[in-house]
């Protein structure tokens, strides 16, 4: 990648490495005979979704946002999962979904009536309100259908994910029922069971995760049509067994004869592309040498902050190396813990130079903020014949619109 061909700061997709990606991911589903699709809560870069449209056949959403970002631009309904649905939102919800998951009783009891009202009515009534797709997809009945698959959003009470931020099934987590509140048979319009406690694991933390939703939830698993995985099966990190995975799928499939859907959104966009910035500044603070970039730590990669995690810098040494040019790097913005640590660097860095943090694509760019009114990162494709097309920049009016 030429880096003096890309604005400052930048998110770069590297095209040829999505595809790498998409077509594990392909053959994991068509092996396990499973549905894959991309969950927008890790990945929302709605111009390359003809690309992943190519590989995977759908998308899930948590926000009416999302749901219109998967209408419009991959030319199909959406499967919604949202933890509590607006009454004023619900209808629109249900007319551009194929799949809700509900995440409570209550919240099913509420809206069931509304759920039947809609799937009693005729092919084709509503489609002036269902959008035109932008992007290629299927026939336009696949948006025009009226039929919606319900399901239930169960909680395992079983999670290795150790960041309690990131784990759903803390006590008193609010994602999901426990056992205790499920009766022997699903009731009458529920069909699915939906489960999401994995964070970038393995297939073996999955299947660990099974057992526990089989001791919970065995009864109920034969009686449901289609059981959501949810996401986190990180299977495009090197050394996952993707084996493993496919075997682990096919058995539960089989074992239950239901649909198995996996959602994952880390591993679409998994080491697919980089964030460039660019130094401002370089300073001497009480004998530690402070690099100040031109992007935001705080608002345009909070992950590393809320994880925490310390970023992969290209060409640099992840921690301090003696008699190596040392650096704490730094953000723009005035907020004090705008910085994540210290790395060195064979030569010494200069105003202008370009700092490249990796693997900055997924669950980075959809959590971006513009807090103290720094612009937003550009965005951009390498493309795979080795040039780099912009896809978007940002400025005042970005920062304007969130505000009033």
């Amino acid at each position: 990648m030429n880096y003096t061909q890309i604005p400052s700061p930048c998110y770069v997709l590297e095209e040829t490495k999505l595809r790498r990606n998409l077509e594990l991911i392909r053959s994991v589903q068509e092996q396990a005979g499973v549905q894959i699709i991309l969950a927008l809560k890790a990945f929302s870069m709605f111009s390359v979704f003809p690309l992943v449209k190519e590989y995977l056949s759908g998308a899930t959403a948590s926000s009416l946002n999302e749901i219109k970002l998967v209408n419009d631009y991959m030319g199909v309904k959406a499967h919604t999962y949202i933890p509590a649905y607006r009454d004023d939102e619900f209808d629109e919800v249900l007319l551009r979904s194929s799949h809700i998951t509900f995440n409570s009783f209550s919240q099913w009891e509420r809206f069931r009536d509304r759920v039947k009202a809609h799937g009693a009515r005729g092919q084709g009534e509503n489609d002036a309100d269902t959008p035109s797709p932008h992007a290629p997809g299927p026939t336009p009945h696949a948006l025009n259908s009226t039929t919606i698959s319900c399901g239930i959003r169960v909680n395992p009470q079983y999670s290795e994910v150790a960041t309690d931020m990131y784990n759903p099934c803390v006590p008193g987590s609010r994602l999901g029922v426990t056992r205790d509140q499920l009766p022997d048979q699903l009731p009458e319009g529920l069909e699915g069971i939906h489960f999401h406690t994995l964070c970038e694991n393995d297939s073996y933390t999955l299947e660990r995760t099974l057992e526990a939703l089989e001791k919970h939830f065995g009864d109920l698993l034969h009686q449901a049509k289609w059981v959501n995985m949810g996401g986190g099966h990180l299977m495009t990190r090197q050394g996952y067994n993707t084996d493993h995975l496919v075997g682990l799928l096919k058995a539960f499939r089989e074992k239950y004869n239901v649909e198995v859907i996996l959602e994952p959104g880390s591993a679409i966009a998994w080491q697919t592309g980089v964030l460039v910035s660019t130094v401002l500044d370089v300073i001497d603070s009480q004998g530690i040498d402070v690099v100040i970039l031109d992007t935001s730590f705080a608002a345009h990669m909070p992950d590393t902050l809320e994880m925490p995690y310390k970023p992969r810098v290209l060409n640099a040494y992840q921690e301090p190396v003696a008699g190596k040019h040392t650096y704490r790097l730094g953000g723009m913005t005035c907020l004090a813990g705008d910085f994540i640590g210290d790395y060195s660097f064979d030569e010494p860095l200069q105003v202008g130079d370009r700092v490249v943090f990796d693997d900055m694509i997924h669950y980075t760019m959809v959590k971006t903020t513009t807090f103290n009114g720094v612009n937003l990162p550009s965005i951009g494709i390498w493309q795979a014949n080795d040039t780099f097309r912009l896809v978007r920049s940002y400025g005042y009016d970005s920062y304007k619109d969130r505000l009033s």
